[in-house]
């Protein structure tokens, strides 16, 4: 009989770098989220579905959000919470703000260690730096094996995990022993829609810090309905070197961030016989675009 699972899945909230502007940054070279509109990760949308099908084909199998942000960045997890999730924490203090790649892992690293899972599942990158470096440095951190560029995760019995990665010239199937990382491609399966029985039971769902913006009778409402609380973990919660979070243990500094809009200065109207597409391939050889 197949163990159950505890799985992590890491999800982020990122702006939405289609709609960049002059006031997307901040003077000290970091993103001003408050300026753009917050979108869930889309890599870790294909993430979250990996763990779902898991947990569907594992029974007892959990899985809970972990997410660092602004209080805003709760809405990540009842995002989570409403496509099938069981839980989700929000790491979120001050001294989180202005984490780079390194500080950012670091948190993340020390809040899994508390869970303690079977399996930390993340997208492969986050629209808003596209670096790639999170998950990998988590397992790094944490001293696990790690497997990228996973597609689908075929099975998981007996300790051991099977992954299908999608690699630049084809693909190959590893395995890999639990507890282990896994990053996973924007070709992984899209994420299912929102389930409405889990939308009813979770549109309540709210940290200590929202709780404090309602009326008594929501906060009655929580302590009866425990399974509506998300936690909240700040520095102290997770154990680690206040040091190496946030600008602090930031090395990396952003100069400046541009919108690039791309504008077509010539065009050329092609009829439908093939000496005209010769013609064109030709100029595009001779000229180095292509080949």
């Amino acid at each position: 009989m197949t163990k159950p699972l505890k799985i992590v899945v890491l999800a982020k909230q990122v702006p939405d770098t289609r709609n960049v502007g002059k006031d997307a940054m901040t003077a000290e070279g970091t993103v001003n989220r408050a300026a753009l509109p917050a979108i869930f990760n889309p890599e870790d949308l294909h993430a979250l579905e990996s763990a779902l099908r898991l947990k569907d084909s594992n029974p007892g199998t959990t899985v809970e959000l972990l997410t660092m942000g602004p209080g805003r960045a709760a809405d990540i997890i009842r995002e989570g919470l409403f496509r099938g999730a069981d839980g989700g924490v929000l790491l979120t203090d001050r001294k989180f703000a202005g984490a780079d790649t390194l500080a950012t892992s670091y948190a993340l690293a020390c809040a899994i260690r508390k869970i303690k899972p079977d399996i930390i599942i993340a997208g492969r990158q986050a629209i808003d730096g596209d670096t790639a470096q999170v998950g990998p440095q988590v397992a790094e951190k944490l001293g696990l094996p790690q497997i990228t560029y996973a597609e689908e995760i075929l099975s998981c019995e007996n300790g051991e995990i099977t992954v299908l990665r999608r690699l630049e010239h084809g693909v190959e199937t590893v395995r890999g022993k639990l507890p282990l990382v896994v990053t996973v491609n924007a070709s992984a399966p899209s994420c299912r829609p929102r389930n409405a029985k889990c939308l009813m039971k979770y549109k309540h769902a709210k940290t200590v810090s929202e709780m404090q913006a309602q009326d008594a009778d929501y906060i009655e409402f929580h302590q009866l309905r425990t399974y509506l609380n998300i936690p909240e973990w700040g520095v102290s919660d997770i154990s680690g070197e206040e040091e190496q979070f946030g600008l602090k243990g930031s090395p990396t500094k952003v100069k400046k961030i541009e919108n690039v809009v791309f504008q077509v200065k010539e065009s050329k109207k092609l009829g439908d016989v093939d000496s005209d597409i010769e013609s064109l391939i030709k100029e595009l050889v001779a000229n180095h675009t292509i080949g």
